[in-house]
């Protein structure tokens, strides 16, 4: 059996220069496959909004949807490093918001970690949740739950200003205590910056090679997705395979074959 994946596992990936694999996961199922194939780590994102219920955003998404999805997931992983978001409102309240938060999702899923997004803002909760021994992703960059706020899901960081408080975020939420950071749609060259600077994993999505670590939503790896980011080079086109054979099924019930 391979050995279980833990905070010191992808810390000494990063020491050794070994690339970690990422990737989403919303059920037992997928969980399974997903280790089967090798993957390292599994993140139930807040994306199971918009990829799984049907939502136009993550925004919608409550801590009880967040709850029966990683408890599924931690149910079919056997080895690999289980992550949870923590939903748009859960935590940006108050530390003590995001401890009660993160304390109700660990002790019902049995999962490892917990993500929240956010950057320098979100120093005393990140440090506050260390301190008290659970273990925190951060995320900075794009942020999905202030797509609101920013209209788009454009890449982040471009402008020098901007360039210059991602790298700042970053750094922050790693002083505070965080044991890993995202880096979502950013230039290639930041990620880099941020990755050799930084002492604790990055995880990149759409922020080049450079990263400790690659994740990626379980859809769009496997061409499930209507539609996909332009970072993302589908590695199999299940959907249209789906729509087939569903098809020629229906063919077959209408023949009575």
């Amino acid at each position: 059996m391979k050995k279980k994946v833990t905070a010191a596992t992808l810390r000494a990936a990063k020491e050794q220069g070994q690339p970690m694999v990422w990737l989403t996961a919303y059920d037992a199922g997928s969980a399974r496959i997903a280790e089967e194939a090798g993957v390292d780590v599994l993140l139930v994102g807040d994306s199971v909004g918009m990829v799984n219920l049907g939502y136009d955003s993550t925004i919608p998404v409550t801590t009880q949807d967040m709850i029966l999805h990683t408890a599924a997931v931690v149910r079919g992983r056997k080895s690999a490093w289980v992550v949870c978001d923590l939903p748009f409102g859960s935590y940006q309240q108050s530390p003590e918001q995001a401890l009660a938060t993160s304390v109700q999702i660990l002790q019902q899923t049995g999962c490892d970690a917990i993500k929240l997004e956010g950057g320098a803002h979100m120093l005393e909760t990140v440090q506050f949740l260390s301190q008290r021994g659970i273990a925190v992703v951060g995320h900075v960059g794009l942020t999905p739950q202030s797509v609101k706020q920013f209209g788009n899901y454009k890449q982040r960081g471009q402008s020098q200003d901007e360039y210059q408080s991602i790298y700042e975020d970053a750094l922050a939420i790693a002083q505070a205590g965080a044991v890993v950071v995202v880096l979502e749609c950013v230039p290639d060259s930041l990620a880099a910056k941020i990755t050799q600077d930084l002492n604790i994993p990055t995880v990149g999505i759409g922020a080049g090679k450079t990263c400790d670590a690659q994740v990626l939503v379980w859809h769009d790896v496997l061409g499930l997705s209507e539609t996909v980011p332009p970072f993302v080079q589908p590695y199999a086109n299940l959907r249209k395979d789906a729509v087939a054979a569903i098809s020629a099924w229906a063919t077959d019930v209408r023949k009575r074959l």
